[in-house]
């Protein structure tokens, strides 16, 4: 059958319940084989310096992040540093990130929380790390997840725009999603499913025109067709390591430089 006409059928019939969850992890277990190095985007050495970078990349992105952090971490390097420093000179470090007023307020407002709440260590417990300045659940998650090894499901713009147009779910409030996706799949399943997620809408997946003539799982996509069919056209519109670009981190791991990847250039190179 081709991908014309399984998206016909799709869009055409009734999907059940077990369909869905089928369809849905398969479409996961093909994204495993497409990006077996998928990780976090961030640069990170900590589960502080984690936390710190997932808020400093709302609205923007995590190669911008990843070009600003070394310079915060090389002057604040723990919770109590950053906790202490001066708010006009952790500003001066931020402004490329964008909002770095509030960004300089929120971590050295986390940082302090950290060093009053809990001994100056991350917490390793959703509950708990949500209570610190700038963190939500997607950011604790995201530390959950790649710092502490917990599952968890990070729902991002990408996240959310992918499982809507591979139709997972309707809903459109964040929290809502990740109850939904979280019942399609095993808890243990939840990180990598992240992961997986956000590197196809970052590659590929894009929001305004898809690769879909270049998109691996297009035989599984009922949205196939919203963006470019034609193959050499798709081509085109890849990113990243997919496009043969850099990644979004200087300093990516092994798996990634193995796999072709290339790392990203730091602040105000090339």
């Amino acid at each position: 059958m081709t991908t014309k006409a399984i998206a016909r059928k799709s869009a055409g019939k009734p999907e059940s319940r077990t369909a869905l969850v089928r369809r849905a992890r398969r479409i996961n277990r093909e994204l495993a084989e497409v990006y077996p190095y998928a990780h976090p985007e961030l640069d990170f050495e900590n589960a502080f310096q984690l936390v710190v970078a997932t808020v400093l990349s709302a609205q923007t992105t995590d190669l911008r992040v990843n070009q600003t952090t070394p310079a915060l971490f090389a002057k604040y390097p723990t919770p109590e540093d950053l906790a202490a420093a001066n708010p006009e000179e952790v500003e001066e470090i931020l402004r490329p990130c964008g909002f770095f007023r509030a960004k300089t307020r929120s971590v050295i407002g986390l940082s302090k929380g950290l060093v009053e709440q809990f001994g100056g260590e991350v917490p390793g417990r959703l509950e708990d790390l949500v209570t610190l300045p700038g963190v939500g659940r997607k950011t604790a998650f995201v530390v959950l997840g790649n710092a502490f090894g917990r599952p968890g499901i990070t729902v991002d713009t990408h996240f959310q725009r992918l499982v809507r147009r591979w139709r997972w779910t309707e809903e459109t409030d964040p929290d809502k999603i990740e109850a939904a996706i979280g019942t399609l799949f095993p808890k243990g399943d939840w990180t990598d499913l992240s992961h997986h997620v956000i590197w196809h809408g970052r590659r590929i997946c894009h929001a305004r025109k898809p690769a879909c003539g270049a998109c691996p799982i297009a035989p599984l996509c009922p949205a196939y067709g919203e963006g470019e069919t034609d193959p050499e056209k798709a081509k085109k519109l890849l990113k990243y390591e997919k496009g043969g670009f850099p990644g979004q981190r200087l300093n990516p791991p092994q798996a990634y430089l193995d796999a072709g990847g290339r790392p990203a250039p730091p602040l105000g190179a090339g």
